[in-house]
């Protein structure tokens, strides 16, 4: 029997995170890191920043049920709402990034 890496992917030992928008477990590579800076939400894309994070499927979809849920508040652990405004047009690009055919 082939013994398991501990990182390999799949495994037990790989970091799982939940998606505040469709509460998906999944693993932590998978999700778009989001922290909260001066009121509003950022993409973390190196997962440096300092703060509090919150983890989103790379999708507009999981992020409207984000804000339809009112889950960052809560996430973040602020009263009032956030400006989600960065993370949307971050999505948007990579969106529209990845639906460009090469010329």
């Amino acid at each position: 029997m082939r013994q398991r890496g501990k990182l390999e992917y799949g495994g037990p030992g790989v970091p799982q995170r939940t998606c505040v928008g469709c509460r998906g477990r999944t693993a932590k590579s998978e999700l778009l890191r989001l922290v909260r800076v001066e009121g509003h939400v950022v993409p973390d894309l190196r997962g440096r920043l300092p703060g509090r994070g919150a983890s989103l499927h790379p999708a507009l979809s999981c992020l409207e049920l984000a804000e339809r849920r009112r889950a960052f508040p809560r996430a973040f652990r602020v009263p009032g709402p956030l400006d989600v405004s960065p993370v949307r047009a971050h999505l948007e690009e990579e969106t529209h990034m990845s639906c460009r055919t090469p010329s």
